[in-house]
């Protein structure tokens, strides 16, 4: 009885797949680092037709529905309407900064002119209405 102490033939080593992961990482993060977030409108507006200012500027926006309910950020109707009021409280006119109402084109002109009286009853007489291009 003879003991073969010959090398093993050796498997073919199989390809690394670790620089794969490290490009679609470094993709990842190269997209992460260059994209913009955005905060969701809380429901679905379709603001009338008119001619408007571009204004490339972040500026906080009070919605409001075809129903008439308002909306900024995650807050609704009146918590809406003074979470808008105190965001936009520490603002002065001699600023850039103009605050948004943006209403749908089948809101009630009646609803949007109770609003617009609410919030310069809030302090707040500098709001621009936001509509879309004809």
């Amino acid at each position: 009885m003879t003991m073969n102490f010959a090398p093993s033939p050796q498997k073919p080593r199989a390809e690394s797949i670790v620089p794969m992961i490290n490009v679609v990482f470094l993709l990842l993060i190269f997209f992460l680092m260059t994209s913009t977030l955005v905060t969701p409108e809380p429901f679905e507006v379709s603001p009338p037709l008119g001619q408007a200012q571009d204004n490339a500027q972040s500026t906080p926006i009070l919605y409001v529905s075809k129903d008439g309910v308002l909306g900024f950020e995650d807050h609704m109707d009146e918590a809406a309407l003074a979470a808008f009021a105190a965001a936009v409280a520490g603002q002065t006119e001699t600023t850039a900064f103009a605050p948004q109402l943006r209403a749908d084109a089948q809101t009630s002109a009646a609803r949007v002119a109770a609003v617009l009286k609410s919030l310069a009853a809030a302090g707040l007489s500098n709001v621009s209405l936001v509509v879309a291009a004809k």
